[in-house]
């Protein structure tokens, strides 16, 4: 059965969940800056975190980076971004003027032109700025000219991500690593050295930390409301865009602290209507993963049992299960060990056959 249509620009006429299932071996998927940027950890049982607005950090870079930011997949939350300014371009491009009356034209321009903010959501009640004229002249500066808000409204978004836990406990190692080479001659608190070239060199390296987990498989779900997305804008296009940042969430967001990420599973669950058909914890719920039992520590995907529903299949009366990623070897094992139970049962002799 082939997957949904999600290329017309059509409203979303349904309800849809999301279950994602990514892992992380050897690196840190969500530093906590109030913790030496270690791993996210619950205090009290240990397991894993990782917010929700790393997940959405992921997303509007891969939309950003294969979009070319541009409408209507401009992003409005840019890593260093100054969010007034985007919403001053707001009132530009309209040829409008911020007189408080004027709010609902510039939200509704932000919803058509932003992929972020059609999706999650955006508080742009706030915001000042520089006129363009003043802010050409000051580049750079402290704002000498007249303010003005820049008000866009507030957007509640359909596409809604709770925190990803991790299925296990976590352990946390500090890697102590050594820099040998320093931005300043003096940052090791020794004085200089001359080499024999004539050249001034450090007096020796630094230590630092490297924080990572050696393995963790993390679960996070995601909430869709045709409602809210009939007042953003949102589309099933958009929802096609989003699955596609999902499945490919860290092809194009690799680096040394985060080691190697990789998504496991994405399933997508489509109501037969607007309001629902069945609760959305009934409907995750569907979705059972836990370490295989011989499995001490695990370290790989392969160490975890999935059930799951199969494509196409309904789980829960009204409610239709899509997997875009899920093909889980798990399966081939089980039935291997069950198949060699039923031949000890019959054969004897090959129970001590190793």
């Amino acid at each position: 059965m082939s997957h949904p249509d999600f290329t017309a620009s059509e409203p979303l006429d349904k309800r849809y969940e999301i279950v994602l299932l990514f892992d992380v071996q050897n690196g840190n998927p969500n530093g906590d800056p109030d913790a030496d940027n270690a791993p996210r950890v619950d205090p009290e049982t240990g397991i894993g975190l990782v917010t929700d607005v790393c997940i959405k950090r992921k997303i509007r870079n891969y939309v950003g980076l294969t979009r070319d930011f541009a409408p209507p997949h401009n992003i409005y939350v840019k890593e260093r971004g100054i969010l007034a300014n985007v919403q001053r371009e707001a009132y530009k491009a309209l040829g409008i003027e911020p007189d408080g009356k004027s709010i609902s034209q510039a939200r509704s321009y932000m919803c058509q032109n932003y992929f972020d903010v059609r999706s999650f959501g955006a508080v742009m009640t706030t915001g000042k700025a520089e006129s363009e004229e003043d802010a050409a002249v000051n580049a750079g500066k402290k704002a000498k000219g007249p303010t003005k808000l820049w008000n866009c409204g507030q957007v509640r978004g359909p596409v809604q991500f709770g925190f990803a836990s991790s299925i296990d406990t976590v352990m946390s190692i500090a890697h102590t690593i050594t820099r040998v080479a320093l931005t300043n001659a003096t940052d090791a608190g020794q004085h200089a050295v001359t080499g024999e070239d004539g050249e001034d060199k450090a007096g020796s390296g630094q230590f630092g930390r490297k924080h990572a987990i050696p393995y963790g498989l993390y679960r996070m779900h995601g909430f869709l409301s045709p409602f809210l997305a009939a007042d953003t804008g949102f589309t099933k296009s958009d929802l096609g865009v989003l699955l596609e940042a999902l499945e490919h969430l860290f092809d194009h967001d690799r680096s040394a602290s985060h080691g190697e990420m990789s998504v496991r599973g994405l399933f997508l669950f489509e109501h037969d209507s607007k309001l629902g058909n069945a609760p959305s914890h009934k409907v995750l719920d569907t979705v059972k993963i836990a370490r295989s039992g011989n499995v001490k520590a695990a370290r790989h995907f392969s160490d975890y049992d999935l059930e799951a529903p199969g494509d196409g299949s309904q789980p829960v009366p009204g409610v239709t299960a899509w997997r875009y990623i899920g093909t889980w070897p798990t399966p081939v094992l089980k039935t291997t060990t069950r198949f060699r139970s039923a031949v000890c049962s019959i054969w004897p002799s090959v129970r001590g056959s190793g």
